[in-house]
Order: C-alpha cells, then structure tokens, then sequence
C-alpha cells in the first residue's frame, strides 16, 4: 500500500501491516515522541513489551505502519466486533492509537493511515468506524470531523476514583452477589441491551476473557419492598498496560503530598490517599454498569467500593485506580450513575468525544444529515463501553 506525501512530489509514504520483529524497536520510538500530554503534564503508556496489547482481546484487529525512506514514522490499530447499534446487528470498526511522529505532522500521512484502516474495516464487512479523542483536540477533530466525514454523536465522561488501601465498608443493608458468566450474560441480555447503544454482540466472549475479573449484583436484603438493583463487571486493565505520569505541576505534587499526610496521619477524616502517580501504576474498568429502581443510586456507590476493596488487595496495589465511563450527556439513567460513582474531579474528565462514520449507505440514510439526525435522537439511550476499547 503505497500513499503520496504531499509536500515533497517525489516522497512517497508506504502503508504496510505491523511486523513485530522487525517494528518493535523503532515502533517504541514512535510512542515515545508521541507520549500525551502538555508542556507540564505527560502521560506514559507502558504497553509490558506488547505494541497491540489494546487491540489483542477484540475478535479481528490490525495495526498498519506508514514508512519514509524505510523508516517507520506512523501507525495506527484497529478492530472489528459485533454490537447492537439502535436496535440492529451491525459490525464497527474501533479506529484507535493514531501516531505520526512530529516532524511528519501536517504531510498527509495521518490520513493515508485512517483511510486504510478503513479499506481494511470494510474488507471485514464493517458497518460503521468510530474513534475517541478529547473535544479540546483541534488537529484530530479537523482530521475526522473535518476532512473525513465522521460526526460527533457522544460525549462520556471517565471518572476515576483512587483505591482506598484501608479498604471501605458497605453499607449493612446491602448484599452484593457475584454472578456466573451464563448468568451474568443473560441479565445484561435482558435488561441492558434494549436500553444501550454499542452492546457488544459478543458479550460472553468478554464475560470469559481472562482480564474480566467477574460480574456482581447489588441488591437491598429487604428487596421485596426496595425494588431496586444495581449490576457491573470488571476488567483489569493493569494486565494489558500501565500508565505514568512522567512530570506534572508543582501544584498537582503539592496536593499529592497534602493527601498522603492526612490520609496516613489523621485517617479519621476519611481522606483517601492520593496513589503515587510517578511509578506504574494500574486500574480497575468498570464497563457494564446499569442500575434500576428507586434506590439505585445506593447500590451503585456500594459496588463501585466493593471493587476498591479488591483492587486493594490485588497485585500488592498494582491497580491504584477504579475507573468508569459513563455518557456525559443528561439523558436519564446514565446521568444518574455519573452523579453515584465515586469519582475524584481532578482526575476525571469530560472532554471525551467519539465520533462515529458510516462505511456502508444506509437505505434509509440519503445524505450526512440524516446521518448525523439518526445519531442525536439515540442519546436518550445509555452508552455500553466495551472493556476492549479501553
């Protein structure tokens, strides 16, 4: 696959497949001049030796590589997976990890790189690509939105909340149970898939993986008066990647060094300590959370704090954080989760945006409108983020 490189007529840009012993080395390269962050705050992704470790759990994936003069200056993954997109089966392709090294920037080769990713999408019957980036990232929003056709149809928002190592105590009044696969799987086919856009087709499969640690239920002991519930899963990201934050603000290790003390010296409080940020470090997914009832709210806290108490415990304090993605719009149900989950406002974030772009001419569908028109009027349904994605 070969793609011009504007700017220079006689400069050529090679689009190939990732090959692992002869990228490894030079793709580590590529990262590193990418890493994410600003002039204050960078965050490094330790993918534990495995450039695709992101994409390796999805049913059918790729990563593609650009080259100038044999020497590796881009890439970009992908996957396709089956989901329920607004009541129909359909195939996406997940769009991710799009690099080009800085010095190559503005040259065309991010394009190149989209616009093959999505021949291979559609070489694998894809219905629709969608990607993620953050609603302040000008240079990817005019790349998508702009010069690509994608539309932007949500906005979640990722809350994190750090693991409290003394652990936390539930509420006595509510039993939390632990759910078989089959079991687990059908309660989500029953009362999550009618209510969700992009549940995942192939949920056992995730459900079986080796990173979902397990499914539970949170329920009032007196629920024949109190009919309400609440269900999540876990995934542990920790196995995949691990992320640090390489320098930051005098401001953020200030207020680091002020949680430890009083969470260490005047633990009565009740401050959680602030996770030491500049190793390693790892976390818990949340995907899958959906509650009912009047009283939900509760049970959706206690879960939330039964999986600290694990990840507590896990690893020796590997996974430092418990995070969850829930849609940023105030549309119902998922608008009260984001206000249940415990979450720290300076280290969550709403500025998440997916986009989304369809591969195939919906028969219904006559221009980008109707398009972007069939996507607004699905926000009254929640958002199911699979833990692949992440």
């Amino acid at each position: 696959m070969v793609g011009q490189w504007w700017k220079e007529g006689d400069e050529k840009v090679v689009i190939r497949c990732y090959n692992d012993q002869r990228d490894r080395i030079e793709m580590e390269c590529v990262e590193k001049s990418c890493e994410i962050g600003n002039d204050q705050t960078f965050l490094f992704t330790d993918t534990l030796g495995d450039p695709i470790c992101r994409i390796r759990n999805t049913p059918r994936f790729t990563m593609l590589v650009a080259e100038v003069r044999n020497k590796l200056v881009g890439s970009i993954q992908g996957s396709v997976k089956p989901v329920k997109l607004q009541d129909k089966s359909v195939n996406v392709g997940y769009l991710l990890a799009l690099r080009v090294m800085p010095p190559y920037r503005r040259h065309g080769i991010g394009s190149i790189l989209v616009r093959k990713l999505e021949e291979w999408f559609m070489s694998h019957n894809a219905d629709y690509a969608y990607m993620a980036t953050q609603k302040d990232n000008e240079a990817s929003l005019g790349l998508f939105v702009g010069t690509l056709g994608y539309v932007i149809f949500r906005n979640p928002a990722i809350l994190v909340n750090p693991v409290n190592p003394r652990g936390l105590k539930i509420p006595s009044d509510i039993g939390i149970r632990k759910l078989k696969v089959k079991e687990a799987a059908s309660w989500y086919r029953k009362h999550v898939v009618s209510k969700t856009d992009f549940f995942p087709g192939d949920i056992v499969k995730i459900l079986r993986n080796k990173l979902s640690i397990g499914t539970w239920v949170a329920y009032y002991k007196n629920n024949n008066k109190i009919r309400s519930w609440a269900i999540l899963s876990v995934w542990n990201s920790s196995k995949v990647f691990k992320l640090k934050i390489g320098k930051a603000p005098f401001s953020f290790v200030f207020l680091t060094k002020v949680c430890n003390f009083v969470g260490r010296f005047l633990p009565f409080l009740g401050l959680t300590a602030l996770p030491d940020l500049f190793t390693s470090f790892g976390f818990y997914f949340l995907y899958g959370v959906h509650a009912e009832g009047p009283l939900r709210g509760k049970l959706v806290r206690a879960l939330c704090e039964h999986v600290s108490n694990m990840a507590a415990l896990d690893d020796g304090g590997a996974c430092k954080f418990v995070v969850v993605e829930v849609d940023g719009e105030n549309n119902g149900s998922d608008d009260s989760l984001r206000r249940c989950v415990p979450h720290w406002k300076m280290l969550s974030c709403d500025d998440d945006t997916w986009c989304i772009k369809p591969l195939k001419r919906e028969e219904n569908a006559t221009s980008l409108s109707d398009f972007t028109d069939m996507f607004l009027s699905s926000k009254s349904r929640c958002l199911f983020v699979d833990p692949r994605d992440v």
